[in-house]
């Protein structure tokens, strides 16, 4: 399902491609727009989305999102929130790897951060664990990305909600979150 920054139309006829068909739907009052979604077609970013089976047993979301979608864990990312000294930032880190808190802090110009509480998390971001975007947050936060990114065409995050990911060139995910890139992840 790839967008130019407005929405699908209805497939003109039942024998239209499939991908066709999910535009459609991706597009439509019941189906699968997100804040995160919305702010990619308002800023006319191309982005694909990708749905997937969410198993309500997972633990490790982001795996689950790379194994069902058939994508190299090192080019799906996950979003993480961490208290710093100045208040809440965004880490956007692969699922491959841990967030190196010192290096988030230091990217953010401080010393100390740490992973702030789930249900905090969830009432500044208006997203659940697990389906947490980096875009179209209740407020903005200040956000690194971690510079692997940029050596990918196309990153894949979370579209906002549990078995529904984001693709999109990395340079809209930084654009859109006004983020800084650093080395911020242990392997």
């Amino acid at each position: 399902m790839t967008f130019h920054g407005r929405a699908g139309g209805r497939a003109a006829a039942r024998g239209a491609a499939a991908t066709l068909a999910i535009v459609s739907k991706t597009k439509s009052k019941s189906g699968q727009s997100t804040p995160a979604t919305v702010v990619l077609t308002q800023a006319k970013a191309e982005f694909t989305l990708h749905p997937y089976d969410h198993d309500p047993n997972a633990q490790a979301y982001g795996e689950e999102a790379a194994d069902a979608l058939g994508v190299p864990h090192e080019r799906i990312f996950k979003t993480l929130v961490a208290e710093t000294e100045t208040g809440l930032a965004v880490a956007v880190v692969p699922v491959a790897g841990r967030l190196d808190l010192k290096a988030f802090a230091a990217a953010l110009k401080g010393k100390r951060a740490a992973l702030a509480d789930a249900a905090k998390v969830e009432r500044v971001t208006g997203y659940v664990v697990g389906g947490i975007s980096p875009l179209g947050q209740r407020k903005r936060l200040p956000t690194v990305v971690d510079e692997s990114a940029l050596g990918f065409e196309t990153i894949y995050f979370s579209a906002g909600r549990r078995g529904l990911q984001i693709e999109t060139a990395p340079e809209n995910l930084i654009r859109l979150t006004q983020a800084v890139t650093a080395p911020i992840t242990k392997l």
